[in-house]
C-alpha cells in the first residue's frame, strides 16, 4: 500500500469580509436570469517531455507545471505525481468551497486547513491483481476550521461544503468519461 499525503490551507482574515457573499449572489443572479451562463467548461492539455518516461507538462489557461511520478515509479520526481494532484484538487476546491459558503451563510472562518491521506495499492495499476482498482482504496480528508463561531455553525457549513464541492462530487459520484484515440 502507498499512502499519499496532501495539505490545502488557507490563512486569510474573515471570509465574512472577503467579497466571495457578493459574488456569489451575483453568479446566482445572472445565471438564473440566463441558464446558458451556468455552464463552464474547463480545459487542460497534457503532454509527455520528450526524452523522459513519465514526466508530464500540463497547461490549464494561462498556467502550466510538471507533473511526475518519484524513482521507484520510473520518474525523476520533479513534479507531484497524478495522484497526489488529484488529491490537492480535493483539498483546494474544498477550502474554496469551504470560504464560499461561509460568506453565502454569513459564517466567520478565520483558517481552513485541509490534510488529505489517500490509500494506493499499485498492484491494480501494474496489472498485478485484478480484485484491486488501479485507484485509491480510501481517501481521508481531515478538515480544521478557526473561526469565532459555535462549532454547530461551522458543523452546518461542512454540511453544505459536503454537498456542493466540485471536486468531491466528481470523485465521489462517476461522471461520464468519453474517451477518443486518435493516432497520428
Amino acid at each position: 500500500m502507498t499512502t499519499t499525503n496532501s495539505t490545502a490551507t488557507n490563512s486569510t482574515a474573515s471570509s465574512t469580509d472577503n467579497g466571495l457573499a457578493a459574488l456569489a449572489e451575483a453568479t446566482a443572479e445572472a445565471v438564473t436570469a440566463d441558464l446558458a451562463t451556468a455552464g463552464v467548461r474547463p480545459r487542460v492539455r497534457t503532454s509527455l517531455v520528450g526524452g523522459t518516461a513519465t514526466q508530464v507538462t500540463v497547461r490549464a489557461g494561462a498556467h502550466e507545471w510538471t507533473v511526475d511520478e518519484p524513482p521507484a515509479l520510473g520518474g525523476q520526481d520533479t513534479g507531484a505525481n497524478p495522484v497526489e494532484h488529484l488529491l490537492a484538487a480535493l483539498g483546494s476546491c474544498q477550502v474554496i468551497t469551504y470560504q464560499v459558503w461561509a460568506a453565502k451563510l454569513g459564517i466567520a472562518l478565520d483558517e481552513v486547513e485541509v490534510d488529505l491521506r489517500g490509500e494506493l495499492d499499485i498492484r491494480g495499476f501494474f496489472g498485478l491483481s485484478e480484485q484491486v482498482r488501479p485507484g485509491f482504496q480510501s481517501v481521508s480528508v481531515d478538515v480544521l476550521l478557526r473561526g469565532p463561531e459555535p462549532a454547530e455553525r461551522y458543523e452546518e457549513l461542512s454540511d453544505a461544503v459536503e454537498r456542493h464541492c466540485p471536486v468531491l462530487d466528481n470523485i465521489t459520484t462517476e461522471a461520464p468519461v468519453e474517451s477518443t484515440l486518435r493516432v497520428a
